[in-house]
């Protein structure tokens, strides 16, 4: 007769398993950052003393494999990365001794703890989300704001180089909305960095209308490319549905796009608009929010939030269009192209120029 296992001893065993294995690969991870710092200016210091050119890196990467065959993760590219990762932070005191120190993996523990906190965030991210933000970002400070983000929202390597090529680094403190008003703290910050004030939707090819075309194209055009929309948004953003429907007195309303925000526990509703910001565009999307909390929005849940993406908008008229409303809502811009304008095309040197200079 086999013996009665409790359920709550297998669920506990296996806790007890992907809690070790995530333990282990957190250490694995600082190891190697610690690995490549290391070896990054073990190389660059060779290479200035010995005056050494470029192509040498392909030599140490193949004496390297003689030594130990079968060895991986030290071409040439990566030595190069290696080198560069420990230039882009050689001027940091607190990152070159934390990532100099000869530490043994059963001692790291201990140390972490009593770490600055911002040596523990730069440690939780991989090799991988560093290189994406050192080789496109160059300020400091900037860097840090993309490090902070991916190790607190668990960013992947490709939602990172979205986050980069929309370069939200210079969209946070800009979005207009009445969340401290409305909401209380803490979920009225929380809610304030949920939202960028630009988004980049590049992944759309349509012709732009004029500013009184229908909507439906756009919203279409989301639909179509949900996934990559989502990955403009954030990684807590679930997708309900497009025109999804409300019925208040028999009569129906659709709202444009509803995704729900798991951080947030909140509905959050978009109404996309093809031209300039509009205040009677705020009556509506506060009519909507109102429906959704009495509607839909379930007991435990948060108040549902309204984000009105546009074209356009002066943050003036945002704000007084907002004023003596009662619910959470915000105003967003997209733009289709990451190209710089117009204007600013003929002061900057064109690809082949910068890749002259880059060799």
């Amino acid at each position: 007769m086999k013996p009665s296992i409790p359920s709550s001893f297998i669920r506990n065993l296996k806790q007890q398993i992907l809690r070790s294995r995530y333990h282990a690969a957190e250490l694995v991870n600082r190891e190697l950052l610690r690995l490549y710092f290391n070896v990054g200016k073990a190389l660059h210091l060779k290479i200035e003393q010995e005056k050494w050119g470029a192509k040498v890196l392909a030599s140490i990467s193949a004496q390297l494999q003689q030594e130990l065959p079968g060895l991986r993760g030290f071409s040439a590219a990566n030595l190069r990365k290696m080198r560069l990762f420990y230039l882009a932070w050689e001027n940091d005191e607190a990152i070159c001794s934390s990532l100099t120190n000869k530490l043994q993996v059963d001692v790291i523990e201990s140390v972490i703890k009593v770490m600055d906190e911002r040596i523990k965030i730069f440690l939780a991210i991989s090799f991988t989300h560093h290189y994406e933000i050192f080789a496109t970002i160059h300020r400091s400070e900037d860097r840090w704001f993309y490090i902070q983000k991916t190790a607190a929202s668990f960013w992947s390597v490709r939602h990172l180089r979205q986050e980069l090529r929309n370069q939200s680094h210079l969209k946070q403190g800009g979005f207009p909305n009445n969340f401290q008003q409305i909401l209380e703290p803490p979920l009225s910050n929380q809610a304030i960095q949920s939202f960028k004030d630009e988004y980049l939707l590049d992944f759309i090819n349509i012709e732009d209308p004029d500013e009184e075309a229908d909507e439906r194209l756009l919203e279409h055009a989301i639909v179509q490319n949900i996934k990559k929309f989502l990955m403009s948004l954030g990684n807590e953003f679930s997708f309900m549905g497009n025109q999804y429907r409300l019925e208040v007195a028999e009569i129906d309303y659709f709202i444009d796009l509803l995704f729900y925000h798991r951080g947030l526990q909140a509905l959050v509703a978009f109404e996309l608009k093809k031209g300039k910001f509009k205040p009677e565009y705020a009556g509506k999307m506060n009519f909507y929010l109102s429906a959704l909390d009495e509607l839909i929005k379930l007991p435990h849940e948060n108040p549902s939030i309204g984000i009105i993406l546009c074209k356009e908008k002066q943050n003036k008229i945002v704000e007084y269009s907002f004023r003596d409303l009662n619910k959470p809502m915000g105003v967003s811009v997209f733009k289709r192209s990451a190209n710089p304008p117009e204007s600013y095309k003929h002061a900057l040197p064109d690809p082949e120029t910068l890749k002259k200079l880059m060799d």
